[in-house]
C-alpha cells in the first residue's frame, strides 16, 4: 500500500467518508428530534443547543464509522476494481491518518453525547461497537445489512432520545423504519459487488441468495418500511402533511425498485443514492410541515 506523498486535503477526507451520504441518516435524526419535541413539549422545536449537539454527535458517529470501514476494508477494496480507487487503498490517505480521523470523530461524538443527557452518553459504548463492527460482520454473516440498519437506525432513535432522555414507542418505530429501509437499500447496493463477493468470500444477501431473490427481499423490506412510516404517523397523531410525505416516500420506493432488475443492474447506484437521498429529505420535509402545522393551528 502506498504512503501518501502529501497531507490529505479536506476534500480528500470528505471523499474518504463519503460525506454526501450523510443525507441518509441525518434527516431521520432531525425527524426524531422534531417529533419528540412535538410529542412531549407541544412544539416541534427542540432547542438550538440540542439541535447543534445532535448534529455534531451524528456527524462524529458517521465519520468514525466510515473512516474505520475504509481502513478495515482497505485490502478488500484494493482487490475490487469498483473500489480500488478509494482513498486508503490508492494511497491518498494512510491508515494512520484514517484512524486519526476516527479517533477525533469519536471524541466529538462523546463530547456531544455528554451535552445531551445521561442516556445518550451511557449508550455511546454500544454505539461504538456497532459503528466499528460492520466491516467485520460481512466477513462472517449475510446479516451484515441488518447490522448496518440497526446502526443507522440508532441515529433516528438517538434524535428522539436526545429530547426525551428515554425510549418511547416513537423512538422504537423510528429505529425500525430505518432498519428495514437500510436493509433494502444496502441489499440493492450489494448487487453491484455480487461476483466479487462470491469469489472472495464476502457475505451479503446477494452473495448468499442470488440477485433475483435478493431484490425481492429488498422489496419486502421496503414494503415494511412504508407500513412502519404509516404506523408512526398513526401512533403520534400526525397531520395530513406527514401522511402526504409518506405517500411520496412510497412512490420513491416504488421508483427505486423499478430502476433495478435481475438482468439490468446498471442503475443500481442511482437507486441506492439518488432515490434514497430524496426519500430521506422527503421524510424531513414531511415532519417539518407536520410539526409546524400542529404547533400553529
Amino acid at each position: 500500500m502506498n504512503v501518501p506523498a502529501a497531507r490529505p486535503t479536506l476534500k480528500t477526507y470528505l471523499n474518504l467518508v463519503k460525506f454526501e451520504h450523510t443525507v441518509f441518516a441525518l434527516p431521520f435524526a432531525y425527524a426524531g428530534l422534531l417529533l419528540a419535541a412535538m410529542q412531549f413539549r407541544g412544539t416541534g422545536w427542540p432547542g438550538l443547543a440540542t439541535l447543534i449537539w445532535v448534529t455534531l454527535a451524528m456527524a462524529g458517529a458517521r465519520t468514525a464509522a466510515m473512516g474505520a470501514n475504509r481502513v478495515i476494508d482497505s485490502a478488500i477494496d484494493a482487490r475490487n476494481p469498483r473500489t480500488a480507487g478509494r482513498e486508503v487503498p490508492s494511497g491518498k490517505v494512510s491508515p494512520a491518518q484514517a484512524w486519526g480521523l476516527v479517533v477525533l470523530s469519536l471524541l466529538v461524538m462523546g463530547v456531544a453525547a455528554a451535552q445531551l443527557n445521561p442516556l445518550c452518553l451511557a449508550l455511546m459504548p454500544v454505539a461504538v461497537i456497532f459503528l466499528i463492527g460492520y466491516p467485520y460482520i460481512k466477513r462472517f454473516s449475510w446479516l451484515c445489512h441488518v447490522w448496518l440498519g440497526v446502526t443507522d437506525g440508532a441515529a433516528a432513535a438517538g434524535g428522539w432520545i436526545a429530547v426525551t432522555g428515554r425510549f418511547d414507542a416513537g423512538a422504537w418505530i423510528l429505529w425500525a423504519i430505518v432498519i428495514f429501509w437500510m436493509v433494502g437499500l444496502d441489499t440493492i447496493y450489494a448487487t453491484m459487488d455480487y461476483d466479487f463477493d462470491r469469489q472472495h468470500g464476502i457475505r451479503s444477501i446477494p452473495a448468499r441468495f442470488g440477485i433475483p431473490l435478493s431484490l425481492n427481499i429488498a422489496a419486502v423490506s421496503h414494503a415494511l418500511t412504508f407500513a412502519l412510516l404509516l404506523t408512526l404517523g398513526i401512533v403520534l397523531g400526525s397531520s395530513f402533511w406527514y401522511f402526504l410525505a409518506v405517500l411520496v416516500m412510497g412512490g420513491i420506493l416504488l421508483y427505486e425498485h423499478r430502476l433495478v432488475r435481475p438482468d439490468d443492474l446498471t442503475r443500481a447506484n442511482v437507486a441506492f443514492f439518488d432515490a434514497n437521498m430524496y426519500l430521506a429529505l422527503t421524510m424531513l420535509a414531511g415532519v417539518v410541515a407536520d410539526v409546524a402545522w400542529r404547533t400553529l393551528r
